[in-house]
């Protein structure tokens, strides 16, 4: 290989190491828009006196993933996009093992902090292309890629999708 093709790949590597490190480095902003995500508990990066409020645009800056799936509540295979649970928890410093995942009417379930890093888990925004409404599981639905891991085909694991997620506390 030769020496300007080496140096040209070694450039590449380092600026795409080194953007995640770049984005946790700096302050996390205040939300312009309505707040969709609190997060709070061990965070090292806050916006609001110890919590993270996110509005859509600031999650949605963080990358948008997409996870094809079934779900035990809808019929058929859905394409849904999200963020990375695991570049949420990155963007806010969080450091536990445990993440208490709160739905709008107050129904929690208690996630494994490594779920995040073991699967891409995300927090939907949308399904088959539409904005995920209140009304239709949304502003936030924490979806796993079940079809792709029969261990994440069970009731343990349907009971993790908290849908209208307004808020995460690590533990």
């Amino acid at each position: 290989m030769r020496l300007t093709t080496r140096l040209a790949l070694i450039g590449i590597l380092v600026t795409t190491l080194s953007v995640p490190f770049a984005r946790a480095a700096e302050p996390l902003p205040d939300p312009t828009g309505r707040t969709v995500l609190t997060v709070s508990g061990n965070v090292s990066e806050t916006n609001d006196a110890t919590v993270a409020r996110f509005d859509m645009e600031m999650l949605k800056s963080l990358g948008v993933a997409r996870v094809t799936t079934s779900t035990a509540w809808t019929e058929g295979v859905s394409v849904f996009e999200g963020v990375r649970l695991s570049d949420v928890l990155d963007r806010v410093g969080a450091s536990g093992d445990t993440l208490t995942a709160i739905a709008l009417n107050d129904y929690s379930a208690e996630l494994p902090s490594e779920d995040a890093r073991t699967w891409p888990v995300i927090l939907a925004f949308s399904r088959d292309g539409k904005a995920l409404s209140v009304r239709d599981k949304g502003p936030l639905w924490i979806v796993y890629p079940r079809d792709d891991h029969a261990e994440l085909q069970s009731e343990t694991h349907n009971g993790k999708w908290v849908w209208q997620l307004k808020a995460i506390d690590v533990k």
